[in-house]
């Protein structure tokens, strides 16, 4: 099996380092730094801008590119974070609370070359966790049928609404509304339209890029209008030089990076957790296990290691639920999986077997993106920096003429511009109503396959709901899914959070 392994990672490493594949990788991991390093400009948006793009790619270069944004992304939010005392992404919105106190004491360079090897540790971690997972997900692959899919499917749906930031029940409400979005349009099996409200237009449904671009796009463009806050540039000048831990510097972050890329990976598994949760569940329990937790939020290198290493972890770990079972562990992972099914490819048990090229080159991708984007990172941060004083009158005016670009371009109907202004009015007024609209594309997502596999479900039991509990494996699902709802009940009748939801204000 580790044999097999091997040969299709080498297969995969032939396809990533096509010339065409690898442009399209380090386009998308310099993308990713970017994004990282724009405060309001985030990876959802950023995805969701370039998902046009793809319509026109082969898939394994549309995945590389858009799958580098993502993971490319963490290295730059770092940056933000610790030089700037700026946290441009949730994930690393704890590394400021060590890692500005570090560049104020002159240490900001430490930080970040224990940040780079915090982040290639986790990373591997995150790949390698792929690697040797991926026969025994394919050992498996035939044994899913309509029944394991939809119990699997509503799985995931609770987990991304009820352990996602926020309200559970806000979550499922989203949710909800995600896949009564997906619903609107001709069905397939009776050729009936429904939720139209007799508007021709909807008789195709709505565009994933226009929902995605106006929740994750437009809405991120108004909550930042008036964002021009000065930003503090005086510790952003680095070399390499000043990089290099001291002795004592990696050994007091070597089993930090350890417990956080454990944490990373075990948060992975979880659909609905992601980075974010990952990044403060290790920083809390880095604090828990150490002798003297007063240094943290004074300068512990404890502090920024251990948050970065389960970022990173996850990241890598976040694609394993979604190519090998179909399930997306946050929105970003959904608007990949959306991607994917754009063109044709439908992420699950089988696209180990039936698309190894797009699984392997990815995973080989892991690889060759990480190191691009450690030696891409120093000499770059000057310019970061420099982005950042653009003024948002002029960074924001550009990012929605090219959003609305990118929309007409999916279809060439207008009225998807409309969609996406509507969606971007109604995902702001969410924003303010503390309503997290990433749940609304998870639902828009896997809300189509949710309803096709309970079709054929009913059909193959002849309407017995029993179908799902004579199954093992589907059966195995739903007592899962109950225990997340209990537990959820039974933390909020308690009046305790669950130790994975993260405060609100870690957002603001």
């Amino acid at each position: 099996m580790v044999t097999t392994g091997f040969v299709d990672l080498v297969h995969g490493f032939g396809i990533a380092l096509e010339p065409h594949n690898l442009m399209w990788c380090f386009l998308g991991v310099l993308i990713g730094n970017l994004v990282g390093v724009l405060p309001g400009m985030g990876v959802l948006s950023s995805i969701s801008i370039l998902l046009p793009l793809t319509f026109s790619m082969q898939p394994v270069a549309a995945l590389l590119m858009l799958a580098g944004i993502y993971y490319g992304a963490q290295y730059g939010g770092a940056i933000c974070s610790i030089l700037l005392n700026l946290p441009c992404h949730p994930p690393h919105a704890v590394t400021c609370l060590d890692g500005f106190p570090m560049t104020k004491q002159g240490r900001g360079g430490v930080a970040l070359g224990v940040t780079m090897m915090a982040a290639i540790f986790g990373a591997a971690f995150g790949i390698i966790q792929m690697i040797f997972m991926a026969p025994f997900i394919a050992s498996i692959a035939f044994k899913f049928g309509p029944p394991e899919i939809c119990s699997l499917m509503l799985l995931g749906l609770l987990a991304g609404s009820t352990l996602a930031k926020g309200s559970p029940l806000k979550g499922i409400a989203m949710t909800i509304f995600g896949i009564i979005l997906s619903l609107a349009g001709t069905d397939v099996n009776t050729a009936s339209e429904r939720f139209t409200f007799g508007l021709i237009d909807l008789a195709d449904g709505f565009e994933l890029v226009a929902v995605s671009l106006g929740l994750f796009g437009i809405a991120e463009f108004l909550k930042s209008a008036n964002n021009s806050a000065p930003v503090n540039t005086t510790y952003a000048k680095l070399g390499w030089r000043d990089l290099r831990p001291a002795r004592a510097d990696m050994k007091a972050a070597a089993f930090p990076i350890l417990r956080g890329t454990l944490i990373g990976s075990l948060c992975s598994m979880i659909p609905g957790t992601g980075p974010t949760i990952a990044s403060f569940v290790a920083y809390a329990a880095e604090k828990k296990v150490s002798k003297t937790p007063e240094r943290f939020g004074h300068g512990a290198i404890e502090g920024v290691a251990s948050p970065e290493a389960s970022t990173h972890s996850a990241v890598q770990g976040d694609f394993i639920p979604t190519m090998s079972l179909g399930i997306p562990g946050d929105a970003v992972m959904a608007l990949l999986m959306g991607a994917l099914m754009i063109q044709g490819i439908q992420p699950g048990p089988r696209l180990i077997v039936e698309h190894p090229d797009i699984f392997w080159g990815l995973i080989a991708s892991f690889w060759i993106g990480n190191i691009m984007l450690v030696f891409l990172n120093v000499p770059m941060i000057a310019i970061w920096v420099k982005l950042l004083t653009v003024p948002y009158r002029y960074l924001y005016p550009t990012a929605l003429f090219f959003v609305c670009i990118g929309v007409f371009a999916s279809r060439n109907d207008m009225f998807d511009v409309g969609a996406t202004l509507v969606f971007g009015m109604f995902g702001y007024l969410l924003i303010k109503l503390r309503f997290e609209p990433a749940p609304i594309l998870l639902g828009f997502v896997l809300g189509p396959r949710l309803e096709e596999n309970f079709r054929r479900s009913l059909v193959l039991s002849r309407g017995s709901l029993r179908i799902f509990t004579d199954h093992p494996i589907s059966a195995t699902f739903l007592v899962i899914s109950v225990l997340l709802v209990v537990v959820q009940v039974y933390a909020r009748f308690r009046k305790i959070q669950p130790p994975t939801v993260i405060p609100s204000a870690a957002f603001d």
